[in-house]
């Protein structure tokens, strides 16, 4: 390895730099877009509530466009929040955890979900699987995401299968399901900002799965074909400390 490689050049740091304050001036900038879009959508609330009160035919066709605003002004609003979520810079606080724990925390959430959706549940998890370290909260939300994703791309009746296995480094998740699955462009651009084949999706789940799971020292990757599904695995590693330490 040459010192390149272990140490940032300086159009590296400039590089990192320049994104960090783009980052920085685009969270700033949603921030304030969310004060006035929250002043709108009271507004829009309270003229509701008005023309609710009325009889008149003119009143109701101006109701339904009042409507139209609120339901725009709530998907601006998660748009935000998910990109606020995408480009939030902190550092992981990073614990002992047992994946396995990780998944059923996430399934026990998603069961009546996955229930009233007709979808069902299969887990294949290994017993002896070495302890990780993780950020819960951001890792719960990360694995939330693909299971909501998972979700979107099945047709009532579908499975979508979660198992883990130790690899010889660390551990690993595959989560399968058994939806419409992806055409190779699709594949190649899923965690892409801003990439979505969901009318009104923002874009931003995967990138901020990808982007927690590569936080974490993992990596994330997928396999799909139209019409067969799809397979996301993410493999993590196994501090050595841990690894020496036993399994959980």
């Amino acid at each position: 390895m040459t010192d390149s490689d272990r140490f940032p050049t300086d159009p590296d740091r400039k590089l990192a730099d320049r994104y960090q304050e783009i980052a920085r001036l685009a969270g700033g900038l949603a921030h304030e877009i969310k004060n006035p879009l929250s002043t709108i959508r009271l507004n829009m609330e309270l003229l509701a509530e008005d023309l609710a009160e009325s009889d008149s035919a003119r009143d109701r066709r101006a109701l339904r466009k009042v409507r139209v605003v609120e339901q725009e002004c709530q998907r601006l609003q998660d748009l935000l929040d998910n990109f606020l979520s995408y480009t939030k810079i902190r550092a992981l606080r990073l614990e002992p955890a047992s994946l396995n724990e990780q998944i059923e925390r996430v399934l026990d959430f998603f069961r009546p979900k996955a229930k009233q959706a007709g979808i069902e549940l299969a887990t294949y998890l290994s017993a002896d699987l070495p302890t990780v370290l993780l950020d819960r909260e951001a890792f719960h939300g990360a694995l939330l995401n693909l299971v909501l994703n998972a979700e979107q791309a099945i047709e009532r009746g579908g499975q979508i299968v979660l198992r883990t296995y130790a690899t010889g480094d660390g551990v690993a998740l595959d989560l399968i399901d058994t939806g419409c699955g992806m055409d190779e462009d699709t594949r190649s651009r899923i965690f892409d900002a801003f990439f979505s084949t969901k009318s009104g999706g923002s874009g931003l789940g995967l990138p901020t799965t990808r982007k927690i799971v590569e936080a974490h020292g993992g990596q994330i990757t997928v396999q799909s074909e139209p019409g067969h599904g799809t397979q996301f695995t993410i493999k993590l590693p196994v501090p050595a400390r841990l690894a020496a330490g036993g399994t959980k």
